[in-house]
């Protein structure tokens, strides 16, 4: 006759019943979380299934238009996980509001950009993942918000991302190689960003974001390019570098859902598009 252990039952049952029994570790990626700055360039690593809501407030510097002008953005990302490794990209779409102060409004679409990136190493044990990718952006916008000039530019890009527990490093460095040298300029582009996860409502992060302009083009008669959202094409832009800094935080409503906030402000000396901006998300990811 088989003897059944009552006292080490009754023992788990009573530390069940008081919260005391153990549970699953959670994975170290679901204490990290997506940039929220650069949107367009800066790609996380983490391989989800997503849908991401933007909404950017963006000052241009009174001394690169010769008046102050704002732009707003919304716009939605979409990422499809077709492995844990693989997966489908849509990183620009949405509408552009340009608003100069003492000039005429003008509105329109942006540029549509998608493509794929992969997971070389994603290794739990030391917290680290690895993803290379590509995306096309397509001159589908509208020449009123400075879309749809050129062929269309590839950017080739590598993120990674370390975790150590709560602390996370994350990391993004690329190329935009636009089809039409005339219309548009090459530029890289480079992304940092530290976070750490104080709880799931609160997960500060600090932020740097940068573009070097490799080029000049011949479409607009400037000394500095658009950043992310913009390729003007400039004449003069040639070995020019734009950095911004800033920092925020995500939330995390529920295991789903986050929302980020973030604001940044250029730091680059002379005539530049990036005075501040204010940008705000959801991430609602499918799992």
């Amino acid at each position: 006759m088989t003897n059944i252990p009552f006292p080490k039952l009754s023992l788990t049952l009573a530390a069940t019943a008081a919260g005391l029994a153990p549970t699953f570790a959670e994975s170290w990626e679901d204490k990290a979380i997506a940039p929220v700055t650069n949107p367009v360039f800066f790609e996380t690593p983490l391989i989800q299934t997503e849908a991401r809501p933007i909404f950017a407030a963006h000052r241009t510097d009174r001394s690169f238009l010769g008046t102050d002008a704002d732009v707003r953005l919304f716009a939605l990302q979409l990422r499809y996980a077709v492995t844990d490794r693989l997966a489908i990209i849509a990183v620009k779409d949405g509408y552009i509001q340009f608003e100069p102060d003492g000039g005429s409004s003008e509105s329109g679409w942006a540029d549509i950009a998608a493509g794929l990136k992969y997971a070389v190493i994603k290794d739990d044990d030391r917290q680290l993942v690895v993803t290379p990718g590509v995306t096309f952006e397509f001159p589908t916008g509208n020449t009123d918000v400075f879309q749809g000039n050129g062929d269309g530019e590839l950017n080739v890009f590598v993120s990674a991302m370390k975790g150590w527990d709560n602390l996370h490093v994350t990391a993004n460095i690329g190329g935009r190689i636009p089809l039409d040298g005339d219309e548009e300029t090459a530029s890289l582009h480079y992304s940092a960003m530290l976070d750490y996860y104080v709880s799931k409502w609160f997960i500060p992060f600090v932020a740097v974001n940068g573009f070097t302009t490799l080029t000049d083009g011949e479409a607009l008669p400037f000394d500095s390019e658009g950043f992310d959202l913009i390729n003007f094409g400039s004449a003069d832009a040639s070995g020019k570098t734009q950095v911004a800094v800033g920092g925020g935080f995500r939330s995390r409503l529920t295991k789903s859902l986050d929302f980020g906030f973030a604001y940044e402000y250029g730091i680059s000396p002379g005539d530049d598009v990036f005075k501040d901006r204010f940008t705000i998300d959801f991430i609602w990811r499918f799992l």
